[in-house]
């Protein structure tokens, strides 16, 4: 199932099983404003059962480049192009969000980005391997993000 976020009308659709569904809710809409906001696009998600493709590239990227490896589920996924770059979301159901900007242009721009939902911990897989910055968000209350840059090829 399909679904368009809006983040004027927070909501917490497809997330309710997370134990931070509403601080998660709050991130994915500061994404939707923001991805609304910079490209023009209407951010829209599918359940994990229906983004297999999606998850996979994410998580290949991530076992390669940092032999990192997800312990909490999947609960949606988006991928899309826009300015010049592949970009993948991911939404966790421990309140993780992660991103990947790959630019299609050799030399462009490669990252993967984490994003915590507030109240939630960090993450064992990543604890000891990133810092995280903080960042206020009217949607999401206080962010917590770190990311590194893609060095290989996918």
């Amino acid at each position: 199932m399909s679904y368009l976020v809006d983040f004027k009308d927070v909501s917490t659709v497809g997330l309710e099983s997370s134990p931070v569904a509403e601080a998660l809710a709050g991130l994915r809409a500061n994404e939707a404003r923001y991805l609304k906001n910079k490209f023009d696009h209407d951010f829209v998600l599918s359940d994990a059962s229906e983004s297999a493709q999606i998850i996979a590239w994410v998580h290949d990227i991530l076992l390669k480049e940092r032999n990192l490896q997800i312990g909490s589920p999947v609960l949606q996924a988006s991928m899309f192009e826009a300015d010049g770059a592949k970009r993948a979301y991911l939404f966790y159901e421990s309140g993780l969000s992660i991103n990947v900007l790959y630019g299609l242009a050799e030399g462009e721009k490669r990252a993967v980005g984490f994003k915590l939902s507030d109240g939630m911990e960090i993450p064992q897989e990543l604890a000891d391997k990133f810092k995280f910055a903080r960042q206020k968000s009217k949607l999401a209350g206080t962010i917590r993000g770190s990311y590194f840059v893609i060095k290989g090829e996918h």
